[in-house]
């Protein structure tokens, strides 16, 4: 009788084991979703997607067709408008492959808490893709325009995004998880990157746009913009966003021109490290941005010697001043301006002295306002280049 049910058991089991198939999903039944977008409106909801075509793609002879197609559904929630996209979409969105959320500006000013419900709770979605704000527009013209290179215009975002900041510094890229953990965070406040429409939005949405030699309507990445908590309150200039992206560490490579005495130098930074420590004085919170800078000559259209360690030396101290000045004008102007602790002051406060942040945390905006702040900038010129003199001082000779 034992080995009977110890049989039973285990056939049992194996049927459990065994039904792995039971969801499914044939590739030629789903949509893969590689942008989506999503505005406010009074009812509710404008959701777009941005879905490949598979023939297009994969096909060798151009038909003349989109290699994506654009959907877009209202509903009052971002679940019900998504579900609404049975009614135009003849597969089933299949949002895995995401790479772009792209939020309306309007709903970024509203707030986007509730659209970060839906996307940290759909259990299809991976938390790889950039989040980003159409900067004067909506999600909806954003992804609907077609774009030249990238075949596909979340590619093509996401690639310029990667891509920019790790050589150009005001960019900032943000995934979900780091969204979201700002956004819930007491001493940091969240930051997104604006994606701005150049030309007509209209006319961007015909192929013709994209094979063009030099498209009249394009995507183009424009500035940071400052959230307090899950609503925006504007946007950073391009030295702010220089600023602010030094004193937060995310300096991979970028450029610093510095002033000769009858031209322009430039420096390619190639590296950068940045240390921000906190202390609590007689209740007052006190931060200090250290800034460690190496780089490289990278033009030198002015008469000056290289070869001579004096002027490295000068060059060294001109290019701290302009660091320098990156964050001073980012944490000055964002102190005035939006009161919102971006560069992440009050967590650097709360790991260095827990007692004194709680009494500080329920006024840490005024507190953030009126902080001091002290910098100090190091640098060091490593390398000259494949020539020691200036091209400008031989044609003076």
């Amino acid at each position: 009788m034992k080995r009977m049910i110890i049989v039973f058991i285990q056939i049992v089991l194996s049927m459990m084991i065994l039904v792995g198939c039971w969801s499914k999903k044939e590739l030629n039944e789903l949509a893969i979703i590689v942008g989506l977008g999503i505005d406010k409106t009074e009812e509710g909801f404008n959701v777009t997607i941005q879905a490949v075509n598979p023939s297009e793609i994969a096909g060798k002879n151009n038909s003349g067709r989109s290699e994506v197609v654009t959907f877009m559904q209202s509903g009052e929630t971002v679940v019900d408008a998504m579900k609404k996209m049975s009614k135009d979409a003849p597969r089933r969105p299949y949002v895995a492959h995401l790479r772009e959320v792209v939020f309306g500006e309007k709903l970024a000013k509203e707030g986007i808490g509730g659209v970060l419900d839906y996307l940290s709770r759909n259990h299809e979605m991976r938390s790889d893709y950039f989040i980003t704000v159409a900067k004067g527009s909506t999600a909806y013209d954003v992804l609907n325009v077609t774009t030249a290179l990238e075949k596909v215009p979340a590619n093509k975002l996401f690639g310029a995004l990667e891509n920019s900041e790790k050589t150009y510094t005001p960019v900032k890229t943000v995934r979900l998880d780091e969204l979201i953990n700002s956004v819930v965070s007491k001493g940091q406040e969240p930051v997104l990157m604006g994606v701005y429409v150049y030309g007509d939005p209209k006319s961007g949405s015909n192929v013709t746009n994209a094979q063009n030699a030099s498209p009249s309507t394009g995507l183009r990445i424009d500035s940071v913009g400052v959230f307090k908590k899950d609503k925006l309150l504007g946007w950073l200039n391009e030295e702010e966003s220089i600023g602010f992206n030094y004193i937060t560490d995310n300096i991979k490579s970028t450029v610093e021109s510095i002033h000769c005495e009858d031209g322009k130098l430039t420096i390619n930074t190639i590296r950068s490290k940045t240390k921000v420590t906190g202390k609590v004085e007689d209740g007052e919170p006190k931060i200090n941005v250290q800034v460690f800078s190496e780089g490289n000559v990278g033009e030198a259209a002015c008469k000056i010697e290289l070869t001579n360690p004096k002027n490295i030396k000068e060059l060294e101290k001109k290019y701290e001043a302009e660091i320098t000045n990156h964050i001073k004008v980012s944490i000055t102007n964002v102190q005035e301006k939006f009161q919102s602790d971006i560069f992440g002051f009050g967590e650097v406060i709360h790991r260095s002295d827990l007692k004194s942040w709680r009494k500080l945390q329920p006024n840490w905006d005024q507190e953030f306002e009126n902080m001091e702040v002290t910098i100090e900038v190091n640098t060091k010129i490593r390398r000259l280049g494949t020539i020691t003199e200036s091209i400008q001082s031989r044609i003076g000779e």
